[in-house]
């Protein structure tokens, strides 16, 4: 499923005085259509409503042309499902290069820093994943194991760590590296704990980890999982700025972040010792390779695909 359509609808509220350099951007950038002015119609701020659809390809530059309407106006844009206009047609046409491989780098820097801050949503659903996880590994549950993989949000903040390095934004790396650690810990010492009374209750004991051969890949960290990883990280960059959240679902099922992180809970509970060190191998060899990938994906994106920042500063 495609999240992101060939065409964007803006919506821009531009001081009066300057409306007419404003419309003047809009109609010299190609794949832009449908330009509408509503004079006085902005109250908050105040000015004139500008109206438009552009071509994804066209959305950076007309962002990057008008950025001073981020101080003295606004600028708006939301996805357009439908639009029957063959003007539209002939602009995305006119626009180079071809919508889906149009990263919208605004709208990008937008989703990593809301991905790279804690909040309780994510640290609820890396928990649960977590915990799921462990389950499938005193279970032998390859099952239990997919499941919490699909689960997992921490690839938003590996996504943030990304762009931070592309863009040498060192408060955006180290943010979105606080938030994969303090998640990481998080969930593993509520699945530690759960694990732990587990144990008191003699639900569990040590012959489940050593008695599960097929989950025990997950602290068998290798140049595969390293491979893998790589893989996933490149995808998962695709994913996010193609719009096709059913490969994201893919790069989630490819790495063994949370299965690696309930091992380690599970494994601390049961004081299994020897297991604690591979799994934190492997989930730091998961984050690692995804994090080259996904930045080496992105500097990719930005300096040679002509459609992806044509004539654009971000």
């Amino acid at each position: 499923m495609d999240d992101n359509g060939p065409v964007l609808h803006l919506r821009l509220i531009v001081p009066a005085a300057r409306v007419d350099e404003a419309t003047a951007v809009l109609e010299s950038c190609p794949g832009v259509t449908n330009i509408v002015v509503l004079p006085g119609a902005g109250r908050a701020p105040r000015g004139d409503v500008v109206l438009c659809d552009a071509a994804r390809e066209s959305v950076n530059e007309v962002l990057d042309r008008l950025k001073w309407l981020k101080d003295e106006g606004s600028i708006a844009a939301e996805q357009v499902d439908l639009s029957l206009s063959k003007a539209a047609e002939e602009a995305v046409e006119e626009a180079p290069g071809e919508p889906d491989d149009a990263v919208i780098w605004e709208q990008l820097s937008h989703r990593v820093y809301a991905e790279s801050r804690i909040t309780w949503a994510y640290l609820a659903f890396l928990a649960i994943a977590t915990q799921i996880a462990g389950i499938g590994v005193l279970q032998n549950s390859p099952i239990l194991i997919v499941g919490a993989m699909v689960l997992g949000p921490e690839f938003g903040a590996v996504a943030a760590m990304c762009f931070g390095l592309l863009r040498r934004k060192g408060h955006l790396v180290v943010t979105a590296f606080r938030t994969l650690v303090v998640g990481f810990t998080v969930a593993i010492a509520i699945t530690f704990a759960c694990a732990l009374v587990s144990a008191w209750l003699g639900w569990i004991d040590t012959s489940n980890l050593h008695e599960n051969p097929e989950v025990h890949f997950i602290v068998v960290p290798d140049r595969w999982s390293f491979i893998v990883a790589l893989l996933a990280g490149v995808a998962g960059v695709l994913s996010i700025t193609a719009g096709k959240s059913s490969a994201l679902v893919g790069v989630f099922i490819s790495v063994t972040t949370v299965p690696a992180a309930g091992y380690v809970a599970v494994a601390l509970a049961l004081s299994e010792w020897a297991e604690v060190a591979p799994s934190v191998a492997q989930l730091a060899v998961n984050v690692l390779g995804m994090i080259i990938s996904g930045t080496l994906t992105l500097w990719v994106q930005r300096r040679f695909w002509p459609q992806v920042g044509r004539r654009s500063s971000v």
